[in-house]
């Protein structure tokens, strides 16, 4: 599915909606005043970090007890990424657009001590608040990143596993973020993030909102292109497994206060848009060796 034209040619303002939005949600658990996907405080609602449908429900008590509540109330993702990556102790895992860094946090106890996390963002509430969070968290194998996702400030293979919590669909050259997160693979290295897959087609309205795609719908990939800028990037051992689907009453609360028809959009959304689990792997060097074309340019 090609996204629009239009909002193609307009990657730097969607980039500025992208540090606007999310830099007023991590303002918001700075100040005390809310939680990042409500809007107000878990006190006055009681809904934590629950009220939006993409992001409700994704960590259980288990996994985040003990990391600091204003990572978790900062958390604006999909999935939960860390609890499908299957980390290892020792391994160095980049989290590409890390927001108020639960997923970095969560990734840096599973790699131990003698692992690393590094957490990647553009907008600079966020990191304020994650280098919050990670003082709080007392771990010292953390380390935010200031940075864009489509050029990511670390060397060639120097991590073990990227992952991301829907993000990759924010950006307006996800091309380029695949190519990125090749390149800094090690070989044998893993890509496993959550984001947001569309099944069909959606309404042209849709996926022209530059709201809706700041908030994780309009922006992103069918399942089929998803797999083809993986496999065009280098990827192999592609595979896509749908961790939620989104029904007409949650499309229509992400569509209502957009300026659309909500009743009448969320019948065309329903059940077209799901939350899914995405991995691969760059080659492992005996495949460069063996002069097979593992990159975008290595066959040129």
């Amino acid at each position: 599915m090609t996204t629009p034209t239009t909002i193609d040619a307009k990657t730097s303002d969607l980039t500025a909606s992208v540090r606007e939005k999310y830099g007023e949600a991590a303002r918001r658990v700075l100040t005390g005043t809310g939680t990042a996907s409500c809007g107000t405080s878990p006190s006055a609602d009681g809904c934590g970090c629950g009220c939006d449908p993409v992001s409700a429900d994704l960590y259980d008590a288990d996994q985040i007890g003990g990391v600091p509540a204003d990572a978790i109330g900062a958390s604006l993702g999909c999935g939960n990424p860390t609890a499908l990556a299957e980390l290892k102790a020792g391994e160095i895992v980049l989290d590409l657009g890390s927001g108020g860094g639960i997923d970095v946090l969560l990734s840096a106890r599973r790699v131990g001590p003698t692992g690393k996390a590094y957490g990647l963002d553009t907008t600079d509430d966020m990191l304020a608040l994650a280098e919050r969070n990670r003082e709080k968290s007392g771990l010292t194998n953390v380390e935010f990143l200031r940075g864009d996702i489509e050029r990511i400030p670390l060397p060639d293979a120097s991590v073990d596993v990227i992952i991301s919590n829907c993000v990759i669909n924010l950006s307006g050259d996800k091309d380029r973020v695949l190519a990125e997160a090749f390149r800094v693979l090690k070989p044998g290295g893993r890509f496993a993030v959550s984001d947001v897959v569309v099944r069909g087609t959606l309404p042209v309205a849709v996926r022209q909102s530059m709201e809706l795609w700041v908030g994780c719908v309009a922006g992103a990939l069918s399942e089929s292109d998803y797999r083809a800028k993986l496999g065009a990037a280098g990827f192999t051992g592609i595979e896509l497994e749908v961790t939620r689907e989104y029904t007409f009453d949650d499309a229509k609360a992400f569509l209502t206060g957009e300026g659309l028809d909500p009743e009448r959009l969320a019948r065309e959304v329903d059940g077209r848009v799901v939350s899914a689990f995405i991995r691969a792997s760059r080659p492992e060097r005996g495949a460069d060796e063996a002069g097979a074309c593992c990159g975008p340019t290595c066959c040129s």
